[in-house]
């Protein structure tokens, strides 16, 4: 199968531009490395630019980004296309970087953690509409970057998912096996925390 679409691959002078679902599939079945590079270079910015929004360091990412691929190739055969690709392979740097931040600081990193006297689940609870977006938006990108890195991994990552990578309540939800409502009430606490330090 391979030679065939190498062979029109070379007829057409250029590389057949594949769906990322006929790469998995391509990969799936031939077990080859040519396809895989395709998907690589597809992805190896994308996952690389996460990495490092995790841990801040360009070898530990670049390391992360290597160990991830790995991950990535031997588990392409359990991908359904029950959700982008992009999303599923979001999901594997997300929980892959988050077990090496947990492993790194020797500790178990407690995400989301709710107080006893808060119920997430009251109809009342939307308290993300506390603070404008906009507050955050003005501040300024070398400060901003500066900030991050002084709040907690929890806060810093669901900021990013949110904001950098555009990601809804609903899918950070997803991604993390959370209720919406938990998550909403990270992303409240975590721009306080930011706009106490910016204001310091």
């Amino acid at each position: 199968m391979r030679n065939n679409i190498l062979l029109d691959e070379i007829l057409l002078g250029h590389k057949v531009n594949y769906t990322d679902e006929e790469l998995v599939k391509l990969i799936v079945d031939n077990k080859d490395s040519y396809y895989f590079s395709i998907l690589y270079d597809r992805y190896a910015k994308f996952v690389y630019n996460r990495c490092y929004s995790f841990v801040n360091s360009e070898d530990e990412a670049q390391d992360l980004t290597h160990d991830i691929f790995i991950k990535i190739y031997v588990s392409l055969n359990t991908f359904k296309g029950k959700s982008k690709l992009s999303t599923w392979i979001y999901s594997i740097v997300y929980h892959f970087c988050i077990n090496y931040i947990n492993k790194k600081k020797a500790q178990k990193i407690v995400f989301y953690e709710i107080p006893d006297d808060v119920n997430p689940d009251k109809e009342s609870f939307d308290l993300i509409d506390d603070i404008d977006d906009q507050d955050l938006f003005e501040i300024n990108y070398e400060k901003l970057q500066e900030i991050l890195q002084k709040i907690s991994d929890k806060d810093r990552i669901i900021l990013l998912m949110k904001y950098q990578d555009d990601l809804t309540i609903k899918e950070i939800s997803e991604l993390l096996g959370l209720k919406e409502s938990t998550i909403k009430m990270r992303l409240l606490r975590a721009k306080k925390r930011v706009l106490e330090l910016h204001k310091q």
